[in-house]
């Protein structure tokens, strides 16, 4: 088994006094002609060793539900054209400043949600404090994706939406690999652990073991990792 990092990523990360290996797993480009469970099995089960812990990105899972939405299939309402004027632009990723990825939010979490977290966050800058729009919006509003240049082919043109119920998809995924399972939002900036299975370490400390984003989040082709403890 090959257990080399992504390019400009580390395989060992210390944590809680342990080494742990985080492996990247390199699979196709997953679509929604994929069943998740036709992906672990083709790419994950033939790694798995006693005492591993699975993990997955959250646009993988979104993208087997058929939660990738291509952008000319948005069509954003006026609403969505000035919220999105309002929205910080991240150097890391769109986030909800495109007309198309607003209109996203406004469908998932409804639009009293999305206007009062536009009102909280004008609020948040005169007071010299960014974040709090994603505060009030919530997950499935914070954790959409937006096309970018970073972003492997052809998602580079589709907003990706948060996964239905991950912590289900992380549940059913343990017990069909027989090894614990997470759901992961990661990226440069930060760690979001959106599932987990029952008998998976917690949120907490998965989110230390893979702080630095392993998979990385350009052209790897890397959505699904495998932590093993003492590992080199």
């Amino acid at each position: 088994m090959d257990t080399q990092a992504n390019d400009g990523k580390v395989l060992l990360r210390e944590v809680a006094g342990a080494q742990w290996a985080r492996i990247p797993v390199r699979t196709h480009v997953i679509t929604d002609a994929d069943e998740l469970t036709d992906v672990l099995e083709q790419y994950v089960r033939p790694l798995l060793q006693s005492g591993d812990i699975v993990f997955i990105s959250e646009k993988a899972v979104a993208c087997t539900q058929k939660r990738a939405i291509p952008m000319d299939a948005i069509h954003p309402t006026w609403l969505a054209r000035i919220l999105c004027k309002f929205v910080y632009k991240n150097p890391f990723g769109i986030g909800l400043a495109l007309p198309e990825t607003m209109q996203c939010a406004l469908d998932e979490s409804g639009w009293p949600r999305i206007l009062l977290a536009a009102f909280v966050s004008v609020i948040g800058k005169i007071l010299g404090q960014r974040g709090w729009f994603y505060k009030v919006a919530g997950e499935k509003a914070r954790g959409i994706d937006g096309p970018c240049d970073c972003t492997l082919p052809p998602y580079n043109h589709y907003v990706v939406l948060v996964p239905d119920n991950p912590e289900k998809v992380a549940a059913d995924a343990a017990a069909f690999l027989g090894a614990p399972f997470a759901v992961v939002d990661a990226n440069d900036l930060g760690v979001n652990i959106l599932g987990t299975s029952p008998d998976a370490p917690p949120k907490e400390t998965i989110a230390e073991m893979i702080r630095d984003n392993p998979l990385g989040q350009s052209d790897q082709q890397t959505p699904i990792g495998i932590i093993r403890l003492g590992s080199e």
